[in-house]
This record gives structure tokens, sequence and C-alpha cells, in this order.
């Protein structure tokens, strides 16, 4: 089923890349369609861009579900926990005792380097 999932994702997301890249921008860099009347129909300018706005927004829609189903997918089986689940305890923030220092330790020494003759 994941495997299903990220496939459609690709899919979707590549889908998603061409359709913005086909609609007409501010400075018209890579839209499709210019000129041309015609009756307001399907392929004129304005019903060009109509159906490019509503399809991108549908793709993009299927982009975040199937981002939300393989997250879900992923967080199945999890055993998750809460902080506020743990028993409370109320002593304080426990410390541990410092251990004692042995008595006999020499001082540390510096490196031996070989003294020049």
């Amino acid at each position: 089923m994941q495997t299903i999932l990220v496939f459609a994702e690709l899919v979707i997301a590549v889908a998603l890349i061409i359709f913005v890249l086909l609609q007409r921008s501010e400075g018209g860099a890579l839209g499709m369609g210019g000129g041309g009347g015609g009756l307001g129909g399907l392929f004129s300018p304005r019903g060009a861009a109509d159906t490019l706005t509503r399809t991108t927004a549908i793709l993009a829609a299927l982009f975040f579900l199937t981002c939300v189903g393989l997250n879900l997918l992923a967080l199945h089986g999890r055993n998750e926990r809460s902080i506020l689940d743990a028993p409370a305890t109320s002593q304080g923030p426990s410390v541990a005792p410092k251990p004692k220092a042995p008595v006999n330790v020499p001082a540390p020494s510096g490196p031996q380097v070989p003294k020049p003759q």
C-alpha cells in the first residue's frame, strides 16, 4: 500500500509541476495560450486559465491527501506514549551522590618529552 501511495505521490507531483508551469504568469514566462478570440469556451485564454487553475487545485489537494496517507501509514503500529501518562513522583529531582576520590592517587605529570643533549 505504501509503494502505491509513493508512486501516486510522484505522479501527482510531476503533474502538479507541469500544470503550474503551463499557467500564464504575470510576466507571461512559460504560460500557454496567447491571443485568439473565440466564444469563451474551454480553449480560449480565459477558459484555459480556469481549467488550469482548477486542475492545479485538485492536484494540490490530492498531493496533500497522499502525504497525509503516507504519514498515517508510517505512524501505524508505533507505540506512542506521552510524558503526561507517566506516574507522578512526590520526590524532587534525584541527585546522584558524588563518588569519593581515591586517597593514593599520584598527581598527573606532564608529557614525557626527551631533553635536548
